[in-house]
This record gives structure tokens, C-alpha cells and sequence, in this order.
């Protein structure tokens, strides 16, 4: 299997989830089914139902974030210096060269993408048009609602 980009800083909230749901989601969950249990007949208990659904996601949840952190490749993006060209972790200052308006974007791994936090996947289409390019250039790119136009105003590398 192919190593996965993930910067310092995704690792450590992906540890953090996987930290919490093993020790207080997962206990949380084992005690709602014990009391659920508790209560008789488990044919028309909603309530264990619910709770084992919950653990079955909270499990498969486990899983998959133990899987993507054993397979990371965990890059300190403090410690590159590729010369002004964007990378896999830059930060990125845009500007829609349409309507003027600013943007800021980092490149992340796939699994710590989160578009509320301006953190976008290395395999987005976004991200693929900004990799390779430097401080000053325009490039376009072919977003759901039509084709971009942004000239990239800063690039650095944050811890």
C-alpha cells in the first residue's frame, strides 16, 4: 500500500480523535449497551439497537484511523524549503483574478482535508493546479461551477 501524506499537525488531531474515541467513546458506548441490555427484551430495545449502530461506527472508525496513521507519512512542513514552489503542505494566499476576492488554502493529506478550515486534499483538482507553481504565478483550473482564474500571492510553510 501506498504511504499517505500527512502533515505534523494532521497527525496529531487524527491521534487525538483516535485517543478520545478509545478512551471515552468506546467505554461510553460498552456501558450504554450494558445498561441497555439491563432492561429485558432485546427484539424491541431502541435503545440497544442505537447503542450497538454506535459502536459499530465508533469500531470501524477506530480501525480506519489506526490503519491511515500506521500507513502515514508524516511530513513537518516547517523543514521544507523548496524555494517558493508550492508542495505537498504549503499555505497559499489566491486571488480570484474575476472578482478580486482573497483566499487561503493549505495542501494536506487526503484524510485531514476540511474545506471549513481551508485545509485541501493533495489530490484535489485545486491542489494538483498548485503544485509545481511559485509566488506571482496565474493559472486556471477547472472547478465544479466552471474554470478559475487566481494569481497566487504567497506561499509559505507553517509548523
Amino acid at each position: 500500500m501506498k504511504r499517505a501524506p500527512l502533515t505534523a499537525k494532521g497527525a496529531e488531531r487524527l491521534r487525538g480523535e483516535l485517543e478520545r474515541l478509545k478512551s471515552s467513546e468506546r467505554p461510553r458506548i460498552i456501558a450504554a449497551i450494558a445498561e441497555a441490555r439491563a432492561h429485558g427484551d432485546l427484539k424491541e430495545n431502541a435503545e440497544y439497537h442505537a447503542a450497538r449502530e454506535l459502536q459499530g461506527f465508533i469500531e470501524g472508525r477506530i480501525q480506519e484511523l489506526e490503519a491511515a496513521l500506521s500507513y502515514a507519512e508524516v511530513i513537518d512542513t516547517s523543514r521544507l524549503n523548496p524555494n517558493g514552489r508550492i508542495v505537498f503542505g504549503a499555505t497559499v494566499d489566491l486571488v480570484d483574478e474575476a472578482s478580486g476576492s482573497e483566499v487561503t488554502y493549505q495542501i494536506v493529506g487526503d484524510l485531514e482535508a476540511d474545506i471549513k478550515q481551508s485545509l485541501i486534499a493533495v489530490n484535489s483538482p485545486l491542489a494538483r493546479a498548485l503544485i509545481g507553481k511559485n509566488e506571482g504565478d496565474s493559472f486556471e483550473f477547472q472547478a465544479p461551477n466552471g474554470v478559475k482564474s487566481y494569481e497566487i500571492v504567497a506561499v509559505r510553510y507553517e509548523i
